[in-house]
């Protein structure tokens, strides 16, 4: 048996993983997650950002069981 025979087997028996269908399938069904997840990270960020500035913090804030 030469191996070179062998290699050539997987060879062909693996080329479909390579084909442009396969591999740009997920790409092609979903053409805008990567910017929409983008996007998303930059809104999760901001509103961290936001909530550390404005949020008001624990000593200014009432109870309300708290009355006169």
């Amino acid at each position: 048996m030469a191996r070179g025979h062998t290699g050539e087997f997987f060879r062909r028996r693996d080329a479909w993983r390579k084909h442009p269908m396969l591999t740009n399938q997920l790409r092609q069904a979903t053409p805008g997650l990567g910017i929409a997840l983008v996007a998303f990270g930059i809104y999760l960020a901001g509103e961290q950002v936001y909530n550390r500035i404005y949020a008001p913090s624990s000593h200014h804030s009432h109870s309300s069981s708290s009355s006169h």
